[in-house]
């Protein structure tokens, strides 16, 4: 199986604002060209920006969504507990 990344908000805002270094973008390029994922609260706040454009919409349709269950939430709680 393949190694995936899950995109954080902050990473996603960055590389439309084009504020990454260049081989950050391109490294983030080579992960979306493939295959990539957001959560459900990445894409939330991603769309949620008063200002998102319709690029920014067609662009986070093509990530995979975590979106939220209940075994999800007993991870996350089993995580913050380490």
């Amino acid at each position: 199986m393949e190694q995936g990344f899950l995109i954080d908000t902050n990473t996603v805002i960055d590389a439309q604002m084009q504020i990454i270094p260049e081989n950050g973008m391109q490294f983030l390029a080579s992960i979306i060209n493939k295959n990539f994922t957001v959560s459900f609260i990445t894409y939330i706040e991603f769309l949620g920006y008063k200002e998102a454009k319709k690029s920014s919409e067609e662009f986070i349709a093509l990530a995979n969504v975590i979106e939220i269950n209940s075994l999800i939430i007993q991870e996350c709680i089993r995580l913050r507990k380490l």
